[in-house]
């Protein structure tokens, strides 16, 4: 049985690995412990808890219970003081205090959950995302980073305050692993904090496995206003210490409505780029047809344009099969 590591946030892996538990393969989700936003931050401000909300995501995602209970554990209260709380989250947060630890909450919402894979945070230890950007001003916070408008500082440093260490689950599964997948999602708020945890880039430099990276629909006009594919793979490699072997881009645009919508919210479509001998380029429609609609009580912006989850998992299949 191939293994397969999905590295990324909440959306992006959720995407991916909603394809991926289709098929007959041993999945393990890499989550990243910066989140600070929305019912999350919320939560680990008042209850002193690691982020539940990326990880609730990918717990959904590969689960086969039944549709009620995975819906039950993305549901978001819309009324009173858990307005824009996730169930899940709470679940989490509460079985986190229960049980003693993350790592054994998780464990315990995957029986739950009946997921098909497993479900690690990258690391055990409570990290805040900070940048330096290059002139004096540290910024503290992944919402706050969200908001300063990353692409216009070029001498920025990303980096987590405490250093953290590798949960070792983690490493053993990007040791062990046939492909390793970096999902799409916000660049500096979502996968680079993944990359910057002590251990990640020594696994990654050590796997045998291929790494393949799926390339964002969009730039975040406070994050990589005016990127292309070249520059999300060089801050990629950058962070990772390895390179880059293949990177699916979408090449199907959204119907002109959708797009306007972005326009007005200058959320561009991500650019193409001279081609590169590094990595082989996999240009192909993975645009999900049908737009996504915000789900009621979530307090966080939204993209409403997705890949579409069985079109990436067809081409990661090939991908594994050659």
């Amino acid at each position: 049985m191939k293994k397969v590591v999905v590295i990324g946030g909440g959306t992006g892996n959720y995407v991916v690995l909603s394809g991926l538990k289709k098929y007959d393969l041993d999945i393990s989700a890499i989550v990243s412990m910066a989140d600070d936003g929305g019912s999350t931050g919320i939560l680990r401000d008042e209850m002193g808890v690691l982020p539940p909300g990326d990880v609730r995501q990918c717990l959904v995602a590969l689960s086969e219970s039944s549709k009620e209970l995975r819906e039950l554990f993305n549901y978001r209260f819309e009324t009173g003081k858990l307005a824009g709380h996730s169930f899940g989250n709470l679940f989490l947060s509460a079985l986190e205090k229960i049980a003693g630890s993350f790592g054994q909450a998780v464990e315990e919402a995957e029986k739950i959950l009946c997921t098909k894979g497993r479900v690690l945070p990258v690391t055990y230890d409570e990290v805040v995302l900070q940048a330096d950007l290059g002139n004096g001003r540290i910024v503290k916070g992944q919402m706050n980073i969200d908001k300063i408008g990353m692409y216009k500082y070029p001498d920025k440093k990303l980096f987590i305050k405490p250093p953290a260490k590798i949960n070792p689950d983690a490493d053993r599964a990007i040791r062990e692993a046939d492909l390793v997948v970096i999902a799409p999602g916000s660049l500096y708020s979502s996968l680079l904090p993944n990359l910057l945890v002590e251990g990640v880039p020594n696994a990654l430099k050590q796997t045998k496995a291929r790494a393949l990276y799926i390339c964002n629909l969009v730039n975040k006009p406070n994050e990589t206003r005016g990127y292309t594919v070249c520059d999300y793979v060089a801050e990629l490699e950058k962070a990772g210490h390895r390179e880059i072997d293949m990177v699916i881009y979408n090449t199907k645009k959204p119907k002109n409505k959708v797009l306007e919508r972005y326009v007005k919210q200058n959320e561009l479509l991500v650019g193409e780029c001279q081609a590169s001998s590094r990595y082989k380029l996999l240009e192909d429609d993975v645009l999900k047809d049908a737009i996504t609609s915000q789900k009621k009580g979530d307090l966080m912006n939204r993209s409403f344009i997705r890949h579409d989850s069985d079109k990436l998992a067809s081409i990661i299949m090939n991908i594994l099969e050659e």
